[in-house]
């Protein structure tokens, strides 16, 4: 029997003008900078204001260059290699000969992708993942936050499988063990590519794969009962393993890496007990629409001619929100960074990371009045430029634990302390974890060992047992 129901429900839908703001409050500085250059390029209404000012009267570059002689200019008795090598070092690390050619492993491996037979979208996200490699070529971000990036970079959803195929890509490339997610994966690959009818290679293999963890804290008795060996197989098998490569990339190859300049997107300046907060550079003010453009456009094109008339309405329309969503990002910058800074209002009067407050992405949220999702994507790859240095926003935000008067610290607190009290230890006889819960303890942090355990790990340093092979 055919029936008719009438329902009502809700439901949330974005525009696609909404996805394309979104898109811009993550962008930083450099990267808005080449937006707008793609708009101004790409729609005839959008125009910007040089803010330089040429004196007529000053001569010119131009004009002083023709007044210096070849000899002055080419043989100026400073050597090439100082110039040439200079944005390598710093300036009094500037070697003294000149440096032999380096192509970096990156690059390397991107010209072994190029001849790959892959499709096209394989080869985009592999690329990415080779960009966002650590200096001794891992992968030490999470598949899920690199597709998260590379989709608001590309436009379009990433699903993590798809990069997870991409990954073993790269995988696949020279050097062995490039893309691993850790140590003991970059070991697997080195073993998987050996011959894998040695019985000693079939034998570490197992031993990394499903023992690493005993090997890590050197229970040898257990690998030794575990994989069935005596002593002298065991220890074959050690010398094999001690031959690899821990990290892909060596430590001296990943020293040759140019200077990277972070330009900040705010400024923060401290006047007395007062912080001021400013954008480092404004754009909303240098790019307007070009109304006198349209009007004369608007003028010539007849009133039959319905596809010119079309595109001249939606260029200005595209024109007018780009200039209006670079002046919401701007003043929605301005709202979060004043927000953060008044919750942590005393850390950036001193710079000291023990001032630092509990804080998450809902708590600026609830100040500011916008949602967590605009908060998150203000706050993401984005820097500040403070008179004790430049900090990195994502930084700032951290959970809080309760020390021993009741009071909520941060946990970026406790995990300075940590790093602290390791870095002060005795190489030779090095704090467990029960000894930093006692360290802990009397400074009036009261944190149990496996809290302890999990902010070691954070910060990336090994257990005693490790550190203490490494003294």
């Amino acid at each position: 029997m055919i029936s008719q129901q009438q329902t009502q429900k809700q439901q949330l839908k974005i525009l696609p003008q909404q996805i394309q703001l979104l898109n811009l409050y993550f962008l930083n500085t450099l990267e808005l900078e080449q937006r707008i250059k793609n708009e101004l390029e790409e729609n005839p209404f959008l125009d910007n204001a040089t803010e330089e000012q040429f004196d007529e009267s000053a001569p010119s570059a131009k004009d002083a260059q023709d007044y210096q002689d070849w000899d002055e200019y080419g043989y100026d008795d400073t050597p090439d290699y100082k110039s040439e090598y200079q944005n390598y070092f710093h300036t009094d690390q500037t070697p003294n000969v000149a440096l032999a050619s380096y192509t970096h492993f990156k690059d390397e491996a991107k010209q072994q992708l190029r001849l790959l037979n892959i499709a096209e979208e394989e080869r985009a996200m592999a690329e990415y993942i080779i960009d966002v490699l650590n200096n001794k070529g891992l992968m030490d971000k999470p598949l899920d936050e690199v597709a998260d990036d590379l989709s608001f970079h590309a436009g379009a959803l990433i699903d993590v499988e798809d990069l997870r195929k991409a990954l073993k890509i790269v995988q696949s490339l020279e050097p062995i063990g490039i893309g691993a997610t850790s140590i003991q994966e970059c070991l697997l690959l080195q073993l998987k590519g050996m011959d894998d009818k040695r019985p000693d290679t079939r034998c570490a293999l197992k031993l990394v794969q499903n023992h690493y963890n005993d090997l890590m804290h050197r229970q040898f008795e257990k690998i030794h009962h575990a994989l069935n060996i005596d002593e002298e197989e065991l220890r074959v098998i050690l010398n094999l393993v001690g031959s690899l490569k821990f990290y892909p990339v060596s430590e001296e190859a990943s020293n040759y890496e140019p200077k990277n300049t972070i330009i900040p997107d705010f400024i923060i300046t401290r006047y007395g007990d007062a912080i001021q907060v400013n954008l480092y550079t404004s754009k909303s003010n240098s790019v307007f629409v070009n109304q006198s453009l349209y009007d004369q456009l608007s003028t010539q094109t007849s009133a039959k001619d319905r596809s010119s008339n079309q595109y001249v309405k939606s260029k200005l329309q595209s024109a007018q929100w780009f200039v209006n969503a670079v002046k919401q990002r701007e003043d929605t910058m301005m709202r979060i960074m004043q927000c953060i800074v008044s919750i942590q209002h005393e850390y950036f009067l001193e710079g000291d990371i023990r001032l630092l407050k509990p804080m998450v992405l809902r708590n600026v949220a609830d100040q500011s009045g916008l949602d967590i999702s605009t908060v998150s994507r203000i706050t993401s790859n984005k820097y500040a430029e403070t008179h004790f240095g430049l900090i990195y926003l994502k930084d700032l935000f951290s959970e809080g634990i309760a020390d021993k008067k009741g009071e909520v610290i941060s946990n970026k607190v406790i995990q300075s302390v940590i790093e602290e009290a390791i870095s002060n230890e005795d190489k030779r006889h090095p704090y467990t974890d029960q000894q930093l819960v006692n360290i802990l303890s009397a400074k009036g942090y009261n944190i149990a060992r496996r809290t302890v355990a999990k902010y070691r790990e954070q910060l990336k340093i090994p257990i005693a047992q490790i550190r203490a092979v490494w003294a």
